[in-house]
């Protein structure tokens, strides 16, 4: 992992592959996304989108994904143009979603330039485990 890493981490009251088919399932990504559609075939290599509206802006975010170890490891690349830069390889985050033990949930993001961002990516994630935590064990 590059530069100042974001971690959010969480207990899951459910089985790892109730919480797989959270991070997966179209349906519940567009919960835990912000409302934005999330499309990808979840196979190594293939593009992965998120297309939604934030604050008022249409956006298309992108990204590639790297890895899936189905109940234990999803790794991807994360590209948003709502951050003003340019869309190049030393812009994208790699995100890193970990499930171990009694369904531990951690979700690593990279390349933040400064500690100050790596915080507020890591609020943001903290926002979204809390999320997988909730449709999980509903």
């Amino acid at each position: 992992m590059t530069g100042f890493v974001a971690v959010a981490e969480i207990d899951i009251d459910a089985p790892a592959a109730r919480v797989w088919d959270v991070l997966t399932s179209p349906d519940e990504l567009k919960q835990l996304w912000f409302g934005a559609d999330v499309e990808t075939d979840w196979q190594v290599g293939s593009p992965i989108t998120w297309t939604g509206e934030w604050e008022g802006k249409p956006y298309q975010d992108k990204g590639e994904v790297l890895a899936v170890e189905p109940e234990r490891l999803l790794r991807l690349t994360h590209f948003s143009p709502l951050t003003g830069q340019p869309d190049v390889p030393e812009n994208y985050h790699t995100l890193t979603y970990t499930l171990t033990g009694d369904t531990h949930l951690k979700l690593e993001q990279d390349n933040n330039k400064t500690e100050q961002e790596a915080k507020h990516s890591q609020g943001m994630w903290e926002m979204l485990v809390a999320k997988v935590k909730e449709a999980a064990e509903s």
